[in-house]
C-alpha cells in the first residue's frame, strides 16, 4: 500500500512541475507564406501500389524547402536532384547532385514540384530509366500527397509571388 502511495505522489509531483501549454495548434498545416519558417521538420512516409508497381515515398518539410524521396520497387536512394525558383524571370533551375548525368528521370519531377510549391526541392528517386508511365504515376501520387498536406500553393499564385 505504501508503495502505491509513493508512486502516486511521484506522479502528482511530476504532473505539477510539467509545463503544459494551452496554445492551440492549427487544424491544418499551412506552409506557403512569405514569412521566415521557424518551425521544425515534418516527415511523412507512405507506400502506394499502382499497376503492379510499388512506390515508396518520404517527404520531409524543412524551413523553405522540401526533401522528397521516391523509391520504385526498392528502397534505394537513386539519383539526387536539387531544384529552386530563379529570379527575376520566374524560371526553375535544376541540377543533378548525385548520379543522373545522362538520365533526367527525376529532374523534370523536381522542376514541376518547384512550380507547384514555390519552394526549393531536393528530390531523390530510383525510377527506372525510359519508363515515362511509371514516372508519371509516381509524380501524380507525390503531388496529391503534397496537396493533401498543404505544401502546395494556390493555383492562382504565380512563381514570382
Amino acid at each position: 500500500m505504501a508503495r502505491e502511495d509513493l508512486d502516486l505522489g511521484a506522479l502528482n509531483h511530476a504532473m505539477s512541475s510539467a509545463q503544459i501549454s494551452k496554445d492551440k495548434e492549427p487544424a491544418a498545416p499551412s506552409y506557403y507564406s512569405n514569412e521566415d519558417d521557424a518551425g521544425g521538420v515534418q516527415i511523412t512516409c507512405f507506400t502506394e501500389v499502382v499497376n503492379d508497381t510499388t512506390f515508396h515515398f518520404q517527404i520531409m518539410r524543412l524551413p523553405k524547402q522540401i526533401y522528397a524521396w521516391i523509391g520504385c520497387n526498392s528502397a534505394k536512394l537513386g539519383h539526387l536532384y536539387a531544384a529552386a525558383p530563379m529570379r527575376p524571370n520566374s524560371t526553375v533551375g535544376v541540377t543533378s547532385i548525385l548520379g543522373g548525368a545522362s538520365d533526367n528521370t527525376g529532374s523534370s519531377i523536381a522542376r514541376r514540384l518547384v512550380l507547384k510549391t514555390g519552394l526549393n526541392i531536393i528530390l531523390a528517386c530510383n525510377i527506372p530509366k525510359n519508363s515515362p508511365m511509371i514516372e508519371a504515376d509516381a509524380e501524380k501520387l507525390l503531388v496529391l500527397k503534397l496537396i493533401s498536406l498543404g505544401y502546395t500553393r494556390p493555383k492562382s499564385e504565380g512563381l514570382s509571388s
